[in-house]
């Protein structure tokens, strides 16, 4: 089993930054990819940034696409998201997610771990 736990959320102005980290413990390994996802109230989890587990391969949603940045240090088994340029709509919950397999997925069902989540409030 994989736990991950998130933190750095709060509340931000817009146009501000946060960086988001997820800390993973267990049966974790640098192999797995990871990512970060966001949900709204009444809307679906919807991907942001992943990152594979082997050559550091990473892919975002237009929507964070030149404003977040997601990385890992493997050493300390801890993936982050810069996320720069806040906006109003960036507000959410934001999970961090593993996945048993180097390569990166865009879908949620296909992560196997979640993070219990962490609150991030742009405020306009």
């Amino acid at each position: 089993q994989v736990q991950l736990v998130e933190s750095g959320g709060g509340l931000v102005p817009a146009g501000g930054s946060r960086r988001l980290s997820c800390a993973a413990s267990g049966r974790t390994s640098s192999t797995y990819a990871m990512g970060w996802f966001r949900q709204t109230p009444g809307k679906d989890r919807e991907f942001v940034a992943v990152i594979s587990g082997i050559g550091g391969n990473t892919n975002y949603a237009d929507s964070v696409k030149g404003r977040f940045t997601i990385s890992r240090d493997n050493a300390k088994n801890t993936v982050y998201l810069q996320m720069n340029s806040l906006k109003p709509e960036d507000t959410a919950v934001y999970y961090c997610a593993a996945r048993r397999g180097s390569y990166y997925s865009t879908e949620v069902p296909l992560y196997d771990y979640w993070g219990q989540g962490t609150q991030v409030t742009v405020s306009s």
